[in-house]
């Protein structure tokens, strides 16, 4: 009767030890899990984005992170390069960065260091972060942004421009503007 006593004590104290054993794995794999995710590697990517069957732009990049959690991201490390379009495939301007992530379910790209876009008409626009809204066909930055034209380098604290940079509101634009020709200007006495 010890004996057996003994045995059952013994089998209950193995399974105990077992089942903690397994619940801790299960709960340290979960955790790994969790702070992993699931994630694609792409090298050399290249996605075409279009609306009604027409192209809009052409986004490139040498390595694409495609992070499938609850909340879907794809990270771009090595930098980007985004073409946009008008509906004759004619480029209207032209996005780069060092570093890019884009959150799927906000449709928001969020590009870093180094961002630099050209328009259509030559005008450059540089900042530290620019971000592309898909929703609202538009960019934006609540950092320094400068503007380079052919007749005037202006900085402002943010500003917000079409996704072809036609058309774009700078805040606190300071700079030297340079006017070429009559203003229709008349001394006045």
């Amino acid at each position: 009767m010890l004996k057996s006593a003994a045995y059952i004590a013994s089998l209950i104290f193995i399974l105990a030890v077992f089942t903690a054993c397994e619940n801790d794995l299960s709960k340290v794999k979960a955790i790994e899990l969790k702070q992993k995710g699931e994630v694609e590697i792409t090298k050399q990517a290249e996605i075409i984005y279009s609306d009604s069957a027409k192209v809009k732009a052409r986004l490139k990049t040498p390595i694409l992170y495609n992070h499938k959690t609850t909340n879907p991201y794809y990270e771009m490390p090595k930098g980007i390069e985004v073409v946009f379009f008008d509906e004759n495939l004619k480029q209207t301007s032209k996005v780069t960065s060092d570093y890019a992530i884009r959150k799927e379910n906000q449709k928001i790209v969020e590009l870093q260091r180094n961002v630099v876009a050209v328009n259509a008409e030559g005008r450059t626009f540089r900042s530290e972060e620019l971000i592309w809204d898909e929703n609202l066909k538009r960019f934006y930055s609540n950092k320094v942004v400068t503007i380079i034209t052919d007749k005037a380098t202006i900085s402002g604290t943010s500003f917000w421009a079409t996704e072809d940079f036609s058309y774009y509101e700078i805040k606190q634009g300071a700079g030297p503007i340079q006017f070429n020709g009559d203003m229709g200007l008349t001394p006045q006495n």
